[in-house]
């Protein structure tokens, strides 16, 4: 299922769209080259589930940075990771699949860290403002999700 956002306000409302959904236990991988708006979509899931998105910053360097809201957002970043020892070693495990929805951008460099069910989301710059976000979910309990969004706008 795929949606063009037109700007970078409306891929943070497509993300405050899902946060406000978002459930504990939730994993969505996140896909894209640089700039492709990885952070700006996580900025407004954190604000959908509560959290204060001013506070949504690429985790690049520091590898983890957690929102509070209704839920917390563990918002994590494994560009710089490359194999499954390195993020064992960080615990990300407490965080993947736990008591708050585990955002993982470059989740593909580490693919075997996340569970068999989750949502994915791959984004693509499309024009300067524009974006295409193709989402995928693993496991049948994101059917119901998806077929909301094919309705989102």
């Amino acid at each position: 299922m795929t949606i063009t956002t037109k700007s970078a306000e409306e891929t943070v409302a497509l993300g405050r769209f899902l946060g406000g959904k978002a459930q504990a236990g939730w994993v969505i991988g996140l896909s894209g080259d640089l700039g492709a708006g990885k952070t700006t979509f996580t900025r407004g899931l954190a604000e959908g589930a509560g959290a204060d998105p001013a506070g949504v910053t690429s985790p690049s360097f520091t590898f983890l940075h957690v929102y509070a809201g209704r839920i917390p957002v563990y918002h994590l970043d494994l560009y710089r990771l490359e194999n499954e020892s390195q993020v064992r070693d960080l615990g990300v495990d407490e965080y993947v699949g736990g008591d708050g929805v585990a955002v993982v951008e470059w989740f593909e460099n580490v693919p075997e860290l996340l569970p068999p069910s989750r949502l994915e989301a791959r984004l693509a710059v499309v024009a300067a403002d524009e974006r295409r976000i193709e989402f995928r979910g693993s496991g049948t309990e994101w059917d119901a999700l998806l077929r909301e969004l094919e309705t989102w706008h």
